[in-house]
């Protein structure tokens, strides 16, 4: 298992050099620039502010120095945008706000579409599965950008027991409708795989041999059926944690929860090259990450998987 870990984590290092490389060249070869505006600059402005950001050396020459940058200093660069101000600035601002309200939203989702998954499996063709069904039918076509004006226009309009937005330092109540917004949609897709998988392995001849020997219903499921059950849970929640823990640029632009999709979108909007260059490397470190911790626990629940 060490092996495959060290190994993983090396072929993760021209994966994410491939990944700088492809971003730099696709976002210079779109027109225009950071610093091109209606208002044309003087030239000799404007070779002085291509210079100060390394902007006038050929194109190789400035991937060859950002990577080195990041490799040495764990430097991203200056922000284009935000005079001052480096992308880790940034990062370290907006980062910890959208982990937070990502990996509470990543933990409910798992939680609650797990539990209900189950709870519908064991209940198969009654009225409590047909409820679940309906239930995660429902959370399932709301994404969250139907979501979000839905929880402020309940909770906060009619209510008004929450606040419809801002952060105010990661306080309970401003992160309660980020999560329910971003969690929803995971959650009922993890509760119907998690029902589909548990209904196969309910099914199969070793639960049927435990049941023959006497064993506890609660202890077939628990220990029996739970645990291959979740094979095709973490396959999903790999692509599917990312998205969660790096939250969402809606949720950051609904709630102005100060998250780093507010920063991704007017990087984008500005061409700040090195702040979305910041953010997608940031994307693409932890998706190495999750994918390998979800193959690590993929391993771990069926040994025969070999590496």
């Amino acid at each position: 298992m060490v092996s495959f870990i060290v190994k993983r984590l090396l072929t993760a290092i021209p994966t994410l050099l491939l990944l700088i490389v492809v971003s730099f060249l696709l976002m210079h070869s779109a027109p225009g620039g950071p610093f091109t505006s209606e208002r044309k600059l003087p030239p000799q402005v404007e070779a002085n502010i291509n210079a100060k950001y390394g902007l006038d050396k050929p194109l190789p020459v400035q991937i060859v120095n950002y990577v080195k940058g990041i490799v040495f200093d764990f430097d991203f660069g200056p922000s284009f945008r935000y005079k001052d101000r480096s992308v880790n600035d940034l990062i370290h601002d907006g980062f910890p706000v959208t982990l937070t309200y990502g990996a509470i939203s990543a933990l409910v989702a798992l939680l609650v579409g797990v539990s209900l998954g189950v709870f519908a499996a064991l209940n198969q063709n009654t009225w409590k599965d047909y409820t679940a069904l309906s239930f995660t039918f429902t959370a399932q076509v709301l994404p969250n950008f139907v979501m979000a004006p839905l929880l402020v226009l309940l909770f906060t309009l009619k209510l008004g027991w929450l606040p419809g937005g801002g952060w105010e330092g990661g306080k309970i109540q401003y992160i309660i409708m980020p999560v329910i917004a971003l969690s929803t949609s995971y959650m009922a897709t993890i509760a119907r795989i998690t029902r589909s998988s548990m209904l196969e392995i309910l099914n199969s001849n070793f639960i049927r041999t435990a049941r023959a020997k006497g064993l506890p219903y609660h202890r077939i499921i628990l220990r029996h059926a739970l645990k291959p059950a979740m094979l095709p849970v973490l396959s999903y929640l790999g692509p599917a944690m990312v998205g969660l823990i790096t939250g969402s640029v809606i949720i950051d632009m609904y709630f102005s929860t100060g998250g780093i999709g507010v920063l991704f979108v007017n990087g984008a909007l500005n061409r700040d090259y090195s702040t979305i260059m910041g953010i997608t490397i940031l994307v693409g470190v932890l998706t190495v990450l999750l994918n390998l911790i979800v193959d690590v626990l993929y391993a771990w629940i069926d040994p025969k998987i070999r590496y």
